[in-house]
């Protein structure tokens, strides 16, 4: 599902702002959030969360589907996992989506290209990266945004790469992935230090 140039869909604003390809758990249990979950199962909907903070000065917001269902309670709360297909901006936040109780969003495509691949040098940094953490992910192939998600940005680096022209994703990532080897080295050899003595 993909988005037309401009659509209105169900919203559900959070002060998150997940990035293409990233699993987002989340729990439900406002009536609002309960009948659009319902929505989602029953029609296939997807919906947006709207980063609900000051910093979203581009009103974005990420393109969501419901991935699976993990629990029921009985009061209707579930916890939930949904994926970030796209990227979007809000032209107009709308109290209610059509007769719904949930809000929702007058949007347009954000200038994202979700499957944009890391260069070279980012992706070899990414690589030493999840060999220094001992992660071991089979994957083929990661999309540039896997690679941000793996770094567990807060949300003004998130709403950064977002934000910045396509030709300088890459270098802001690169910097981010060499602070963080750097952290690594910088903890191994504190370890080093005290074995030593």
């Amino acid at each position: 599902m993909g988005m037309s140039e401009n659509s209105i869909i169900p919203m559900f604003p959070l002060t998150l702002l997940p990035l293409p390809g990233e699993l987002v758990p989340l729990h439900i249990f406002e009536p609002r959030y309960k009948q659009l979950l319902e929505d989602a199962e029953t029609s296939d909907i997807g919906f947006g969360i709207f980063l609900n903070h000051l910093c979203n000065e581009k009103k974005l917001g990420s393109l969501m589907k419901l991935e699976s269902v993990i629990k029921r309670f009985p009061e209707g709360e579930a916890d939930i996992v949904v994926r970030c297909i796209d990227v979007f901006s809000v032209d107009k936040l709308l109290r209610n989506y059509k007769n719904k109780l949930y809000p929702g969003g007058e949007i347009k495509p954000a200038d994202i290209d979700p499957k944009a691949m890391p260069g070279v040098e980012l992706y070899q940094l990414f690589l030493s990266f999840q060999e220094k953490r001992k992660i071991n992910r089979h994957f083929t192939a990661f999309t540039l945004y896997q690679v941000a998600a793996e770094l567990n940005p807060d949300v003004f680096d998130r709403y950064k790469l977002l934000s910045l022209p396509a030709s300088k994703k890459e270098t802001f990532l690169i910097s981010q992935m060499k602070y963080h080897l750097d952290i690594i080295a910088r903890e191994q050899g504190s370890k080093d230090v005290f074995h030593l003595n």
